[in-house]
Parts: structure tokens; sequence; C-alpha cells
């Protein structure tokens, strides 16, 4: 049984994990069990180019960030486990959390963060009822997102990025995983608002 499982190997699900990551040593995060589930081939960092991105630099493809991220999570924070070269096909609720369905196996996990793109190819098992036309993305595009509140579907769900209803900007997704991380470490920390910072 995982404490969190992070769905999606893109900007939102790698920065959520990133910050889950960074808590390692706060009392309240210690022995959590957390993996990343690194599915990335319908990510939109595949063809991405940034130069309008604070801190990168300009001419940094979105496919580099997609394999230093992974570099960068399994450096810095090994503890959080990569699931690779499977693909989510449902999520079912069960009494203590839900059960996550791969082409290969299944898991267990109190909490979800569903964080994969927001093509309408989008096919987890479980997620329909929630499945609406992005309210940030042209209509002819037919993007979808999960409806939610503050990142939140319901209890326990989240998703994090495009598909939680943001613009696809990697700042913003980036930012909105980072956010669902921190509601779960304030989660764990007994409802005391958490963030983590790294200082010189």
């Amino acid at each position: 049984m995982y404490d969190t499982l992070i769905i999606g190997g893109g900007a939102a699900g790698l920065s959520c994990a990133l910050v889950l990551g960074s808590a390692e040593n706060k009392a309240f995060a210690k022995n959590k069990r957390v993996a990343i589930i690194t599915h990335q081939k319908t990510s939109h960092l595949q063809t991405a180019l940034f130069n309008n991105v604070l801190g990168l630099k300009p001419g940094t493809t979105g496919d580099s960030i997609l394999k230093s991220g992974k570099a960068q999570l399994q450096d810095l924070y090994p503890h959080i486990e990569q699931i690779e070269n499977e693909k989510v096909s449902a999520i079912y609720k069960f009494e203590s959390g839900f059960i996550i369905e791969t082409n290969k196996n299944s898991y267990k996990s109190k909490l979800v963060v569903v964080a994969v793109g927001y093509s309408n190819l989008m096919r987890i098992k479980g997620l329909e009822q929630y499945v609406a036309p992005h309210p940030r993305a042209a209509i002819e595009k037919n993007r979808i997102w999960l409806k939610n509140t503050n990142h939140l579907i319901e209890e326990n769900l989240y998703v994090a990025g495009t598909l939680a209803g943001w613009r696809s900007q990697f700042a913003i997704a980036s930012g909105s995983g980072a956010h669902v991380a921190t509601d779960i470490l304030t989660l764990w920390n007994g409802g005391k608002h958490t963030k983590v910072h790294d200082k010189v």
C-alpha cells in the first residue's frame, strides 16, 4: 500500500514527486511510501522548446527535461519509487483507498494524483464521471479536464497540470504539481499548512 501514487511523468507529475521527496526529513513525511508511474509517451513536453521559462536556458527541450527530471528525482530522492513502462488503465475505490491497474500490474494507494495530459484520448476507467470539455482550451482541440475544486476531484483523489483545467504552459503545469504536493504534505501534517524550502 502506497501513501501516495502519482500517475504521469510530465511536468506536473515530476514536480509533485520532487516536492514530496524533498520532505523526506520532516517527521510527518518519514516512512511515507510514494511512487510515480512515469509514463511519458503522451506528454506535450516531448515536442516542446523553451525560451520563455524562468530559470531554464533558452533552447532547452521538453524531451531533455523529461529525461533529466527522472534523473533528478532518482539522484535527490531515491526513496520515491519510479515505475516505468506501465500505463494506467483503471482506478477503483476500495475501503482503504484506491486500486490502480496498469497494463502490467495492480497497486493500492491511500492517495492518488492523476497528472497525465489533457488529450481526449485519456481513457482511465473509473474517472469517466469527472471528464468534461477543458475550460481553458480551444474547443476544436478537443481537450478535457477532470472536474475538481482546487485540484481535489474527491477525497484523496487529486488531479494536477493541464488535466486539472489549467492552460498548457510548462510553468503552470509544474506549479500545479507542486501545489498538489504541498496540499498532500499539509494533509500529512495534520492540516497545518506546509511547504518545503531548501536554503543556502
